[in-house]
């Protein structure tokens, strides 16, 4: 068998690792492979993907390892392999192209370039030979090249047009302030999608687009509408029964398949993650049901388990493939499980957790001949206590001894491939939600595990400027950082200030937003680029607004600069958030909905905003009882600084406005204010909760 070795094999990431013994001849992106497609004027093949993409897997076996097509690509295209998550810049500039080309996107994405970079042909996946109407790569590529060669100057039309207009649809005109109108519109749109019996919104594939019920809480924190909260625990409590969430080993899968959440898309990314976990975080404070606090200790306990890396932060993902087949893994043959837990637990467990003979998962690659399982709560361990005449916790206890036996089989199988680079991104976002969770729940391991990533972030993953970089693996920090590094890496610092009260993640919170507003910033049309003004130059200056499966970075910034202004009384903060907002208010008001994280800053800024101190000693009973009531509330519009009673250099220079203010009585004392006015200070508890309209 013929061995072959390409440029890949120099890089860092798993992605084009796996692809650094194709024989197509892959350059990453660079001065390289852009010289020489321009030097021997041929059209660039631009393959964007990410190493636990599935159909990702598909193509590069079914076409990548084919000496056919690579001797097609090799003669007649330069071709390249990007990341998508080491270069989100690149994968949003095309992913927009193809969308906008052919209506559609995904990974792995297809566009051919010009060798100045501007594209004329996008797709996604592609296969080999043309099959069920899709044209394949041995058809495609002979006609792309016919048309380079014989039709150039139509090509190169073709791709001025399209470029000239994806610049123009990207910097739309500011607009105007947005009002409480908009959310409600939102709200609407929302509520016409959502699906009562299933929960989620729209039909298949459903995502759990965290940032949709984080803003429908808040939504009802303001209206006290009862259905709005009945959306979320809806769609929380049937992502938490169904196959998407892991019952074996926790933590979420990607998206589900079909419309009630069992058959999922088995990869495990590190911001689904971190934002289902806020969302369950916050529905608890809201409700109290301790179901999502269990939920929210379960993700976390998957992610100290399997993303925590030793040198501290978190890898990225897990595949959804093991052994070339998707889910092989997570799914069972009731006879197995039989053999496990023996006859009588296997049968209680099988009960509860909806395993049959038949099985709920056909999966035509797998080679099984009988139907397989995907575990899924088909009935309330409560309910099924009562129905059985059992003690809930004794059948609890049975369940939680069959799920490690099971664990513990599983952990023998063959496993899915793991990410391990650490991005900054994602690591802010995971940040965020441990340290939110570790002091809403009291729970300090996850605090640290918090703190012990920021600081790998930032003691590593920053230049010599102090300007953050994307990705670290095998002892190397590269990339330049991009918008959502600094937007998702400041909420972390925010939130492990909020948690540890160590003006030092403040004080780099607000190092870095400055930073951000300095280089990112769009001087014309306002906004901020996903790139920075001062980074390679992008076929075009891109700005993003859209909250998809992960929110935009400039809605992210907003709600940053929002409760940074809060934190440290510097208008500075507030009005750029404001130019921010104006910037995009046109284009979000056409769709609501789909700016949800937006909609959350949004709220923020259109509702009376709280800032609160509280002054005392830090070892105090007094003080921690103070400090705990307003961490374990659901306080969204709020914002909390701890200044430690007696001389302290730290927070009293980051935060002026709290020079004068010093407890009572040498008591734990609370000063708060609304919209920067403040309360008279007060050491009892009760009150300082009725100054912030919230009940105990």
């Amino acid at each position: 068998m013929t061995t072959y070795q390409n440029r890949l094999i120099h890089a860092t990431s798993p992605y084009l690792l796996q692809h650094a013994e194709n024989p197509v001849d892959w350059y990453p992106w660079g001065n390289e492979a852009l010289a020489k497609a321009k030097s021997e004027n041929k059209p660039i093949f631009l393959s964007i993907g990410y190493s636990t993409c599935h159909w990702c897997h598909v193509m590069a076996h079914e076409s990548f390892e084919d000496e056919a097509v690579a001797e097609l690509l090799n003669r007649h295209f330069v071709s390249i392999k990007v990341d998508r998550e080491e270069r989100p810049d690149l994968d949003a500039v095309y992913m927009a192209v193809t969308q906008q080309m052919t209506g559609s996107g995904g990974w792995p994405m297809t566009v051919v370039l010009t060798p100045d970079k501007k594209p004329f042909f996008a797709g996604t996946y592609f296969p080999k030979s043309t099959r069920w109407g899709k044209p394949g790569m041995m058809e495609l590529l002979p006609a792309i090249h016919e048309a380079w060669m014989n039709r150039q100057e139509d090509v190169l039309k073709t791709a001025n047009k399209i470029t000239d207009l994806m610049a123009e649809t990207s910097t739309l005109p500011p607009g105007y302030r947005l009002t409480e109108d908009t959310l409600t519109r939102a709200e609407n749109e929302l509520s016409s999608r959502f699906d009562a019996a299933h929960g989620g919104f729209g039909t298949a594939p459903k995502f759990p687009t965290p940032h949709q019920l984080t803003f429908l809480l808040r939504q009802y924190r303001h209206s006290g509408v009862t259905g709005l909260l009945k959306m979320v625990e809806t769609t929380l409590q049937q992502m938490r029964n169904g196959g998407i969430f892991d019952h074996i080993g926790f933590g979420f899968h990607r998206y589900a398949t079909d419309a009630n959440w069992l058959v999922p898309h088995f990869e495990k990314m590190l911001y689904d993650q971190a934002l289902i976990t806020m969302a369950y975080l916050e529905a608890w404070q809201v409700t109290g049901n301790a179901l999502y606090r269990e939920t929210v200790q379960h993700i976390a306990m998957y992610v100290m388990d399997n993303l925590c890396a030793p040198e501290g932060g978190f890898f990225t993902a897990e595949d959804a493939d093991s052994e070339g087949v998707e889910g092989k893994f997570y799914v069972w043959r009731l006879a197995e499980v039989q053999q496990v837990l023996g006859e009588e637990a296997a049968a209680l467990f099988a009960k509860v957790y909806g395993l049959t003979e038949e099985g709920n998962f056909h999966n035509e690659a797998s080679g099984e001949k009988e139907g397989v399982n995907i575990p899924h709560l088909k009935h309330s361990p409560t309910a099924f206590a009562q129905e059985m005449n059992l003690s809930e916790s004794v059948l609890l206890a049975q369940i939680e001894e069959s799920r490690q036996k099971l664990l513990a089989v599983r952990s023998r199988r063959v496993h899915p491939f793991k990410d391990d680079k650490i991005l900054t991104d994602w690591n802010g976002l995971m940040i965020a939600a441990l340290a939110k969770a570790g002091s809403v729940l009291n729970e300090p391991i996850y605090t640290r595990t918090a703190k012990r990533a920021a600081d790998f972030i930032l003691k590593t993953l920053r230049d010599s400027n102090g300007r953050l970089l994307k990705s670290f693996r095998h002892g190397k920090a590269q990339g330049e950082g991009l918008l959502d590094d600094y937007a998702y890496f400041i909420w972390g610092l925010i939130a492990l200030y909020e948690s540890l009260f160590d003006a030092n993640y403040l004080e780099a919170a607000m190092a870095l937003s400055d930073q951000m507003l300095s280089r990112f910033q769009d001087s014309k049309k306002g906004g901020l680029f996903i790139s920075a003004i001062d980074g390679e130059e992008p076929l075009f200056k891109y700005r993003e607004i859209h909250d998809g499966a992960l929110p935009s970075g400039n809605s992210v910034a907003i709600s940053n600069l929002l409760r940074l202004n809060g934190l440290t009384g510097s208008t500075r903060y507030g009005e750029a958030a404001e130019r921010i907002m104006i910037a995009f208010s046109t284009l979000v008001s056409r769709n609501p909905s789909a700016n949800t994280h937006f909609l959350t800053a949004l709220s923020f800024a259109l509702h009376p905003h709280y800032e609160v101190v509280v002054v005392g000693n830090p070892n105090a009973p007094d003080t921690k009882r103070m400090l705990g009531t307003l961490q374990k509330q659901f306080l969204p519009e709020t914002t909390l600084i701890f200044k430690p009673d007696g001389p302290n250099e730290g927070i009293g220079r980051l935060t002026p406005f709290t020079t004068a203010m010093t407890p009572i009585n040498r008591q734990a004392t609370a000063y708060v204010c609304r919209n920067f006015a403040c309360n008279l200070p007060t050491t009892d508890i009760d009150e300082m909760m009725n100054n912030l309209n919230a009940k105990r």
